[in-house]
């Protein structure tokens, strides 16, 4: 069975070239056999061309989730309370939700039980995040930054009574914040201010 083969891609994810390569046939035709096993339930259509198996997918860790949220969208990096979660900076864990910034447009994905949220931003925001084996992901001052900045444009709900500023490096975002409105900056001052006297 050439399913029993597709086995033997060392890879979490997978291109209609790397199941033509595996069993020696045309890419088109690696398509057609990637679409049947989509409907057979093996396996899991990502983004056109992309692929998993369902049963990998299902058991996957945070960080190659993480990655493949940065291979659904380019470029994209994890951001806002999936990546402050990941830093511990808030008490909100969203189960298998994922959120990202990316430059290219506001889009929620619904995969193998997983849900991939981007939200847009301008070019110049699009900064202040880092590789860790192989997943891009925001710094946790980026991240809250990024989440005031959505928030001050009315643009994303935030529970600022879930976060923990103690846990954020104020010079990290003092650099940082050069990039973003003074609307934001005002609306992040006026809640750190706040909090930091509660």
């Amino acid at each position: 069975m050439a399913y029993a083969k597709l086995l033997g891609i060392d890879k979490n994810f997978f291109s209609n070239e790397d199941v033509a390569y595996t069993l020696g046939i045309r890419a088109d035709s690696a398509a057609v056999l990637c679409s049947r096993y989509v409907k057979k339930g093996l396996l899991t259509r990502l983004k056109r061309g992309l692929y998993a198996r369902t049963e990998t997918l299902a058991s996957l860790g945070q960080l190659d989730l993480f990655r493949l949220a940065n291979l659904m969208q380019v470029p994209s990096y994890i951001s806002l309370m999936t990546a402050l979660s990941y830093h511990g900076v808030t008490t909100q864990v969203q189960r298998d939700v994922f959120e990202s910034t990316s430059i290219k447009r506001t889009k929620t994905f619904l995969r193998g039980g997983y849900t991939f949220r981007y939200v847009k931003v301008a070019p110049g925001l699009y900064t202040g995040f880092k590789k860790e084996r192989d997943a891009f992901i925001a710094l946790a001052e980026k991240a809250i930054l990024d989440c005031f900045y959505l928030a001050s444009m009315g643009r994303y709900p935030l529970d600022i009574s879930a976060l923990d500023f103690n846990k954020l490096d104020e010079q990290v975002i003092a650099k940082l914040s050069n990039v973003f409105p003074s609307k934001t900056m005002r609306y992040f001052e006026r809640h750190y201010e706040n909090i930091r006297r509660s």
